[in-house]
Formats: C-alpha cells, structure tokens, sequence
C-alpha cells in the first residue's frame, strides 16, 4: 500500500466534477436502502437486496469492517451540490501481495443514464493505480448486464473469461463474464485523453 492515506482512519474522499465519493456513515442508510434494496438494482449483484433499515446498518458495519481489515473500500457516491449519496463504487477482495482488487459499483435506479458511474469510476480507478498503488482491478458482471459491461470496456478493461453457472441468487443460476485492467494500460488510457 503506497498511500498513507488509506492506513487512516477515514476512507479517503474523492471529488470529480459533480461527485464527492466519500465514506459511508449511519446518516446515509436511507439512500443505500433506496439502492440496495431495489431489486432492479441488485439484480446482478449476486445478492439478494437488503430488506429493511436493520439489515442495511448490518451491511454499513460489514462495510466498517472491511475498511478496519483494509480488505474493502467502499465510497457512497454522493451529489456535490447538497451530499445525497446516490450510489456505491467498492474496491473489495483487497490482496496486497499482488496489488489486485477487485471493482463493483451500484447506482439509484433514478440516476441511471446520467454517466454518474463512469465518473465515479474513473475516479476510483485514478486513485487505486495511483496512491493506492495497485497493479490490477478486475470485474465480474452478469453478462445480461450489458450497461455495467458497456461501462467497464468504456473504461478500458478487457475481457478476460466467461464462467459458467458461477453464482446461485435469487432463485436462478447466473454466468459471469470476467474483465481485467492494468495499471499501465490506465495509465496510458489516461495520457492519451489528457
């Protein structure tokens, strides 16, 4: 871990043009219910959504957890003109030894369409191939989810591996389609449209 930031005690904050991805707290529980218990939204997170406020304060401690553990940083992604948090951009699965991690992201059905998780993304993605450090994000998606796929090759990831019948949620047997991004291939993405 190259940053000294992310040994802190508070998830660093991030801001792009319109977005502050910062910390989640227990005054946001009400926003990531709205997200996280919207079975649109959830529908191919591999996860059931969450059904009340009790469950989603149980998933912010878990949250905690992981950021104490430095094996998950998650940001709410939050409007910089009044704070609303709107979605969740996560690093999870954290393994220092090889600098990888992987990338997931969720957003308010009612902020779709705006390229709010592209940015939010992005700026993500500067902070983990740069202070953070890290060598490789990967993502697996639903290849049914053509907009978080539409999303991640925008971003430059690359399609790496498809597996078959990898999750079990919600009743129903779900494929993934595995993406990979290198640091030097974000860096020379970036060069390129800076």
């Amino acid at each position: 871990m190259k940053d000294s930031s992310a040994s802190g005690e508070v998830l660093p904050t991030l801001t792009t043009e319109r977005l502050l991805i910062r910390a989640l707290d227990e005054r946001d529980l009400d926003a990531l219910l709205e997200i996280w218990g919207d079975p649109s939204v959830m529908r191919y997170m591999a996860h059931p959504p969450l059904a009340d406020r009790a469950a989603t304060a149980d998933f912010l401690a878990g949250i905690d957890q992981g950021w104490r553990e430095k094996t998950l940083f998650q940001w709410g992604v939050a409007w910089r003109e009044n704070g609303e948090v709107i979605g969740t951009v996560t690093l999870a699965e954290l393994e220092w030894t090889h600098r990888r991690a992987e990338i997931g992201f969720a957003l308010a059905r009612r902020h779709w369409r705006r390229g709010v998780m592209g940015e939010a993304v992005r700026a993500v993605l500067d902070y983990a191939f740069g202070p953070l450090g890290l060598h490789r994000i990967e993502a697996d998606t639903d290849p049914r989810n053509q907009a978080s796929m539409s999303l991640l090759e925008g971003l430059g990831f690359l399609r790496e591996g498809f597996q078959r019948e990898r999750y079990f949620d919600l009743g129903e047997i779900q494929d993934a389609m595995m993406f990979g991004l290198l640091a030097r291939e974000w860096r020379e993405r970036t060069e390129q449209e800076g």
